[in-house]
């Protein structure tokens, strides 16, 4: 669902302008956007931890979806084959700040806990 935005974006500045930036673009000032809200919103106004609100990293699949079209030159291709390079790329970009939250928990009460239980 992430990749609806982006790909319109990219679409509108393939064709009309043939910059083949419009993924990167559309993901940039989305992250800008989200990291406005989760600073104002959640930290300032409602004292909510930031590291429990990060948004999800997408800029290494935007800039994938990009280099596919600009090495294509096709909207068929970038669909097909970006699309699913997006998807792939979406969880080995976040693992860089999802990594301390995949660690085993030892609690006061005795058992052992991890995200897998």
């Amino acid at each position: 669902l992430l990749v609806t935005f982006p790909a319109a974006t990219q679409y509108f500045m393939w064709e009309k302008m043939r910059l083949p930036i419009g993924a990167t673009f559309c993901v940039m000032t989305l992250h800008f956007g989200q990291w406005m809200n989760r600073i104002f919103n959640f930290y300032m106004w409602a004292w909510f931890p930031v590291n429990f609100t990060t948004p999800s990293l997408m800029i290494p699949s935007a800039i994938f979806l990009d280099v596919t079209l600009m090495m294509a030159g096709s909207c068929m291709f970038t669909a097909l084959f970006g699309g699913m390079g997006w998807s792939l790329l979406f969880y080995p970009a976040n693992w860089t700040w999802l990594a301390p939250f995949h660690l085993a928990v030892k609690h006061p009460s005795g058992p052992l806990m991890s995200i897998a239980d």
